[in-house]
């Protein structure tokens, strides 16, 4: 690729000043702050960007290498993003640590937690995928049955020539495939779900990063019999206002005890295990498009007394607030 020549592509957004590229992208991501390394006269820039409910696609094109940062905001959606560089690179800065995307190598983080980013080369193009970072909570507690929040300070940098690496590059190269130019996944939600939801799957079981050791362990144990029964008395009863006193009694077994061999084989208090089956209950009326119920009532039906704690926890594990899962449902 010629360093004078815009790359053929047909952005939405493009400039011809380094200023008018921060204003731009400012509007767009949130507080955005940006320094050009070297001399940044005759600066051109292009960004497309393709969306759905689970993902957006980004390309973008830039003709020197800056840094910039953004700031997070009330409004600033999380989401995991998968990096390809087509021409230049692009690397994360966490303190003095650093990653970088680059010849066959894909790069992965969270918006939310680099300090800075850096943009690498001249005439650089980038393809980013961000997948929502509420379908990467959704596929945590599926996998692991707890609620979960923080960092899960994933593998940075993902080797393109490594089995793993090439599964992943592969099914992000797909899906990126199917929303440039308002392609075929843009047209069809369902796919569009089930595609991003098997990417999710793909990072959190092959990738390492904070859980990992649930998995290396999990499958090895068996619960014991008294986890086991005390399981299958709260899906019995998850919309009754049982206790851990109840469930351990029905289980035949001590409060203590029960505590235990949760936190033994589901690495988790039964306390918080109840609370992720009613959590992920109540995802499922919001999630559900024929369902009439209110907030209140949904709440109310898996033994949520108090929406103002209810709304926390559901968005500290599912990255999103209850309105806006029902908002999105209601906008298919």
């Amino acid at each position: 690729m010629s360093e004078n020549n815009t790359p053929q592509f047909s952005f939405r957004f493009r400039g011809s000043t380094f200023d008018n590229m921060v204003e731009t992208l400012g509007g767009a991501f949130g507080a955005f702050d940006a320094a050009p390394v070297g001399r940044a006269e005759n600066f051109r820039w292009g960004l497309d960007i393709s969306a759905s409910n689970s993902a957006v696609m980004l390309t973008g094109f830039h003709e020197a290498e800056f840094q910039f940062n953004i700031e997070p905001t009330v409004d600033t959606a999380e989401y995991l993003s998968f990096v390809v560089p087509r021409s230049g690179g692009m690397a994360v800065t966490y303190g003095d640590r650093i990653a970088e995307a680059g010849q066959g190598k894909l790069l992965l983080y969270n918006n939310f937690e680099p300090d800075s980013v850096i943009m690498h080369g001249q005439s650089n193009v980038i393809d980013e995928l961000l997948i929502n970072w509420s379908v990467i909570l959704q596929t945590i507690g599926q996998t692991f049955e707890i609620p979960f929040s923080g960092s899960l300070d994933l593998l940075p940098e993902l080797d393109l020539s490594t089995p793993v690496g090439q599964t992943i590059g592969n099914l992000t190269e797909t899906i990126m495939s199917g929303m440039r130019d308002d392609g075929p996944l843009l047209q069809s939600p369902i796919a569009m779900a089930h595609m991003t939801q098997a990417l999710a799957d793909l990072v959190v079981r092959l990738l390492p990063h904070k859980l990992s050791h649930f998995l290396e362990t999990g499958p090895a144990l068996i619960a014991p019999r008294h986890v086991r029964k005390a399981i299958e008395f709260m899906h019995a009863n998850i919309d009754q206002p049982i206790t851990m006193p109840k469930v351990a009694e029905a289980a035949g077994v001590s409060s203590r005890a029960l505590e235990t061999g949760f936190r033994a084989f589901r690495g988790t208090s039964p306390a918080v295990y109840l609370l992720t089956l009613r959590l992920r209950a109540a995802r499922q009326d919001l999630l559900n498009p024929e369902s009439k119920e209110t907030m209140k009532a949904i709440c109310l039906k898996w033994g949520f007394f108090h929406f103002g704690r209810f709304s926390a926890v559901y968005k500290s594990t599912y990255g999103e607030y209850p309105s806006d899962t029902r908002k999105r449902v209601g906008q298919r």
